[in-house]
C-alpha cells in the first residue's frame, strides 16, 4: 500500500474524528474536511457570544490526529463543570477561540492549534462562512439548527436538509484538496446534520463528483435517533444522493456485522443495519465487520483503517 498517496475525508462530529484515528496509522497525507453546522452545547455559544465559527468538530478531528492523542483527547475534550461563564465550556473550543483572536483568523488559528498538537495531516472547515442549516419534516414543519433538527427529527422524520445563505461558498482549499486528492472517503457521522451539509456547498459537491479519484461513502453501522430511525443502508445511499450528486461515490462500504439487533428502551429506536446486496443502483457494496464491539453504535478505528486499505488495493 502507497501510504503517500492524498487521502480526503468529509463529514463532521465523532465520524470522522473515528476515522481519522484509524487512518493516521496506514497514511501520510491527510486532509479532513469537516462540516460547520454544529450549534451545539459549548460550541452553540461561542457561536453566539464570540460571533467565531464552530470550532467543536474541527477541535475533535485535530486531537485524533495528533501523536499524543490519548492525553490530547482527555485535556482538550474536558468540560467545565461549573464556574461562571465556564460551566458547560469545552477547554479545546476555547483554545481554538483564543487562538483565533491571537492570530487574527480562523484559519491560521486551526493551523497553529495543529502545529502544537503535531497532527498527521491537516484539518479544514467546508467552509468560513457563518452558515446554518435547516430541515422540512415530513409533517411540513421547519426547523432551524443542527442542535434542534434531531430532536425535531425523532417526532416527525426528516424530509429535506438546507444550508443558508444558500449562495454559501466552499472553502477554496477544501476544494483544491478534493481536487487532488487520489481517495475520497465521505462518513461515516451523522447523516443529515454532519455529512449532507457539506455537499449543500455547490463547489464541494462539483469538485467530488467530477473527480477521477476513489470515491467510498462510509454508511454509518447503525440508525440515529432523530435522523435515520428505520432506515436500511439504501435509505442512506438514497438521502445522500437526494441533497448532492449521484456520482460523489461508487463503492459503499457497510457493516457485516450485527450486534444490536432490535431496538430497546435505552436506545430507543437505534439498530444496527447491514444489508445483502452486492450493489444498490449503481453503487457496489463492500460488507466487513467494522463495528466497535464494546460501543456498537459506532465504527470501530482500526478495522475501519484495514477495510479501507483493503478496498483502495
Amino acid at each position: 500500500m502507497n501510504k503517500s498517496l492524498k487521502i480526503v475525508t468529509i463529514g463532521g462530529g465523532s465520524g470522522l474524528a473515528s476515522l481519522l484515528r484509524g487512518l493516521k496509522t496506514d497514511f501520510e497525507k491527510l486532509t479532513a474536511i469537516v462540516t460547520m453546522a454544529d450549534d451545539g452545547h459549548s460550541t452553540g455559544s461561542l457561536r453566539r457570544d464570540f460571533n467565531v465559527l464552530p470550532p467543536g468538530d474541527l477541535r475533535s478531528c485535530i486531537v485524533a490526529l495528533a501523536d499524543e492523542e490519548h492525553l490530547y483527547h482527555k485535556l482538550l475534550s474536558y468540560r467545565f463543570p461549573h464556574g461562571r461563564g465556564l460551566k458547560g465550556h469545552n477547554l479545546g473550543n476555547l483554545l481554538l477561540v483564543a487562538l483565533e483572536d491571537i492570530t487574527g483568523s480562523f484559519k491560521k488559528a486551526i493551523q497553529e492549534f495543529s502545529r502544537i498538537l503535531a497532527i498527521k495531516g491537516q484539518v479544514m472547515p467546508s467552509t468560513y462562512e457563518d452558515a446554518i442549516i435547516s430541515a422540512k419534516l415530513q409533517n411540513g414543519r421547519v426547523v432551524w439548527g443542527e442542535s434542534t433538527i434531531t430532536i425535531a427529527g425523532h417526532r416527525s422524520p426528516i424530509k429535506k436538509i438546507s444550508i443558508h445563505p444558500e449562495s454559501a461558498s466552499a472553502n477554496p482549499d477544501a476544494v483544491r484538496a478534493i481536487e487532488k486528492a487520489d481517495v475520497i472517503l465521505i462518513g461515516p457521522g451523522s447523516l443529515y446534520t454532519s455529512v449532507i451539509p457539506n455537499f449543500l456547498l455547490k463547489e464541494i459537491c462539483r469538485a467530488v463528483a467530477s473527480s477521477r479519484a476513489k470515491k467510498i461513502f462510509i454508511c454509518n453501522v447503525s440508525t440515529e435517533r432523530g435522523e435515520t430511525e428505520g432506515y436500511t443502508v439504501a435509505d442512506h445511499i438514497k438521502t445522500l444522493i437526494n441533497h448532492s450528486d449521484s456520482q460523489i461515490f461508487d463503492w459503499c462500504l457497510v457493516n457485516s456485522r450485527l450486534i444490536l439487533k432490535s431496538s430497546g428502551k435505552r436506545l430507543g429506536e437505534v439498530k444496527n443495519i447491514s444489508t445483502d446486496e452486492e450493489k444498490i443502483g449503481r453503487y457496489k457494496i463492500k460488507k466487513a465487520d467494522i463495528i466497535d464491539e464494546k460501543n456498537p453504535l459506532y465504527h470501530d478505528s482500526q478495522k475501519l483503517s484495514k477495510e479501507i486499505v483493503k478496498l483502495i488495493r
